[in-house]
């Protein structure tokens, strides 16, 4: 078993990060507005993202550099494109993971440590383990909490379902009304995470081949599908959890990080029992934690290689330059938006969605390019699969740019 963990690495970081919003908040919302109805959207999402979030990984392990390097090779405008799009999301990204985190921190603590100064607390700890622990910290420590979280989480949708009175609707539904519509597109906007942590998951392999030795593609694609369907399975568990608990009740998420919070525990309380407070409340804090402290790391690592590749040099203390400019930025978004969590959130994902298709098509062409060895590049299956993907995401992305003056 220690062996097999030792082997994983990226992908449970993936997960990690993936593993946050899109599934405690947004997952657990959908199964409690719209019951098991949009588990059909859960899943064709992340079949059709499965192909461009694997070729970060696998392009990387072929050619021992990351997207990135790869993005360049394409076009320099490429890069400056993804820098732009990085300057314009990483913000809002940063500051929509770490209210909630701060939300259940405050909520654990019954608001004796109020919401804001656990933002900062929290961003502070992250940095300091990051700055002395870095990669290898990083990738010891979640595979603790992904392990606990996944044990946790499918007890919980275990005996939720017992604890369900009523008949199970398989039902699956499409979205009508203007409000409906915009919540689909933030539900699948970071189902199972937005597409850019493709290019964090190239920069984690490298810095696993750094750590621990160049890794086999089998192992390294393993590595991928255990993080990317774990992913899934944990999606439709919250997505149930919601539906088992909330849906048909009077009961709805609140829009302030505090008493989101305080709802998301005593939903699992009300399964469990009283006595699971505090474990549930430590599990939930856990999650949304390493999803905070993996995207940290990662923004100031992809955006440190970016201008290095830009300017052609080799920048001192770039990262930390980068990790500072993201903590100073997210303290300032989230004290003139503590109170909007969930339009935080929602803008967030939307423009994750939004961005999708870029990254989709700049990945698909770079893994069939002549930049990647040949016996690496994708099979005819994956070649289709990428092809739908990328129409679907451009559809989804039309459609709701379409109707964007209808939630002005």
């Amino acid at each position: 078993m220690f062996n097999f963990l030792k082997k994983l690495g990226p992908g449970i970081l993936f997960a990690g990060a993936a593993i946050g919003v899109s599934h405690l908040v947004q997952s657990t919302k959908a199964g409690a507005d719209f019951g098991f109805g949009l588990v059909w959207a859960l899943l064709l999402v992340n079949l059709f993202k499965f192909p461009f979030f694997q070729y970060g990984p696998k392009y990387a392990n072929a050619t021992g550099e990351s997207l990135l390097e790869g993005y360049k090779k394409l076009g320099a405008n490429i890069l400056y494109f993804y820098v732009i799009i990085s300057l314009a999301t990483m913000f809002t990204i940063q500051t929509a993971v770490t209210i909630v985190t701060a939300g259940i921190a405050s909520s654990l603590t019954n608001n004796i440590i109020s919401v804001e100064q656990w933002t900062i607390i929290i961003l502070i700890v992250c940095s300091v383990l990051l700055y002395f622990g870095k990669y290898k910290m990083l990738d010891k420590m979640i595979k603790i909490v992904i392990s606990i979280l996944a044990l946790s989480t499918i007890l919980a949708t275990y005996l939720a379902f017992n604890n369900f009175s009523y008949d199970f609707n398989l039902s699956q539904v499409l979205p009508k009304n203007n409000v409906e519509i915009a919540f689909l597109i933030a539900f699948m906007g970071w189902m199972p995470a937005p597409l850019d942590i493709s290019v964090w998951h190239s920069i984690w392999t490298i810095e696993k081949n750094k750590s621990d030795g160049i890794q086999e593609m089998k192992t390294t694609l393993f590595d991928f599908n255990v993080g990317y369907f774990g992913t899934i399975i944990l999606g439709i568990s919250f997505v149930l959890l919601g539906y088992f608990v909330m849906n048909g009740s009077n009961l709805s998420f609140s829009s302030s990080a505090t008493t989101f919070a305080t709802q998301l525990i005593e939903m699992y309380t009300s399964t469990f029992g009283s006595w699971s407070y505090i474990i549930i409340g430590l599990a939930t804090f856990t999650t949304m934690f390493s999803t905070t402290i993996t995207t940290l790391d990662a923004s100031p690592r992809a955006m440190h290689k970016a201008t290095e590749l830009i300017s052609n040099k080799k920048i001192k203390n770039g990262y930390i330059y980068w990790l500072f400019f993201l903590v100073i930025g997210t303290i300032t978004i989230f004290f003139n938006f503590n109170s909007e969590m969930g339009t935080l959130v929602k803008v967030a994902t939307i423009v994750s969605f939004i961005t999708a298709p870029f990254y989709a098509i700049i990945n698909y062409i770079l893994i069939s390019s002549s930049h990647t060895p040949k016996k690496y590049r994708p099979s005819t299956f994956m070649h289709i699969l990428s092809t739908i993907g990328i129409f679907f995401l451009l559809g989804f992305g039309i459609w709701y740019l379409s109707t964007l003056e209808l939630f002005i």
